[in-house]
């Protein structure tokens, strides 16, 4: 596992509640969560670490905190990538579902850098077990997750490089919780399974209508109700989804 993190800017992470700053562990009732912390370690991610590969054995789990955001990527055998779904502070990465051996199928990507509680499968698969409601929670996530996959196989299939953009922007703002998102043109051209050149030309155009405006390594949300009206149908698909299976769990 990770060393645990050190950074000043994301010690106020460490307090006596480190559950609220990872909206799927706030979910759990304080008997459940008490279960889980004592093998919970925090964690620096930064941007472009990866956490497991295809073929690896999920030994850890990690929940995002605050701005925090990981990519699940699909990665072909020429290794090109695209990537299948975002997860920030209302989830987790790694051993959602599953128990014994647990053997990746994609790779998963820390995109925007931050912080996260980490825990070993294996205290996971026992908490569940144990106790009902905490099983029913994660299967429930796991049911959301899933929901988002299946969309954008639809969305990479069926829309614009625009639409999939604007998506990706939303809901990638949704979680990390501000206007501006520290994310390069680059990372986005490799979520969406582009080039860098036509995403600098699609945030080109989205800049010049008002909707945003780029930055060196970041991306700032300047009318986000212009922003959904640009993208397509799977932003909201997924979002409604996730409200209707997990209420009580916040983006």
């Amino acid at each position: 596992m990770n060393k645990v993190i050190t950074a000043p800017d994301c010690t106020d992470e460490s307090g006596p509640h480190p559950r609220l700053s990872n909206r799927l562990l706030a979910a759990l009732s304080l008997r459940d969560f008490a279960v889980l912390e004592p093998h919970l370690e925090l964690v620096a991610l930064p941007r472009g670490r990866v956490l497991f590969e295809p073929g690896d054995e999920v030994a850890t789990t990690y929940f995002p905190c605050r701005q925090t955001m990981a990519s699940l990527l699909i990665v072909t055998r020429d290794g090109r990538e695209v990537e299948a779904a975002t997860i920030g502070r209302e989830g987790a990465v790694g051993g959602i579902v599953s128990e014994g051996h647990k053997p990746a199928f994609g790779r998963a990507v820390v995109q925007v850098a931050g912080s996260a509680y980490a825990i070993s499968t294996s205290h996971l698969a026992a908490a569940k077990r144990g106790s009902a409601r905490f099983g029913d929670l994660f299967s429930r996530y796991a049911d959301a997750l899933l929901a988002q996959m299946m969309q954008s196989v639809a969305c990479n299939a069926l829309h614009t490089v625009e639409e999939r953009c604007c998506r990706w922007l939303l809901a990638i703002h949704d979680r990390a919780g501000d206007k501006i998102i520290h994310l390069t043109q680059e990372s986005l051209a490799e979520m969406l399974g582009v080039q860098r050149t036509t995403v600098s030309a699609v945030t080109a155009q989205l800049a010049a209508r008002g909707l945003l405006k780029t930055h060196r390594g970041r991306v700032e949300i300047l009318d986000r109700a212009g922003l959904k009206k640009a993208s397509c149908e799977c932003y909201e698909a997924v979002e409604r989804h996730f409200a209707r299976v997990l209420p009580e769990v916040e983006l």
